[in-house]
């Protein structure tokens, strides 16, 4: 049987505050334009991703989850 797992509905909102998107959106461009990152920039891009792919992940979800209630 699967675990169900309650998830309060403001998380589910959340997104990254527009300056760590900002800066994320720094470095990615700095990177795309060709700028090798320093190894603390790339270990920031790269959490920085990863904490954007998972709430994105955490709303997409919900979002399945509250239109099969």
């Amino acid at each position: 049987m699967p675990e169900i797992v309650e998830i309060p509905i403001e998380l589910t909102q959340f997104q990254l505050p527009q300056a760590v998107q900002a800066r994320l959106q720094f470095l990615l461009d700095r990177q795309g334009e060709g700028n090798v990152l320093s190894q603390a920039e790339q270990q920031e891009a790269e959490g920085l991703v990863a904490l954007a792919e998972f709430l994105s992940l955490l709303h997409l979800r919900s979002t399945r989850v509250m239109k099969q209630a």
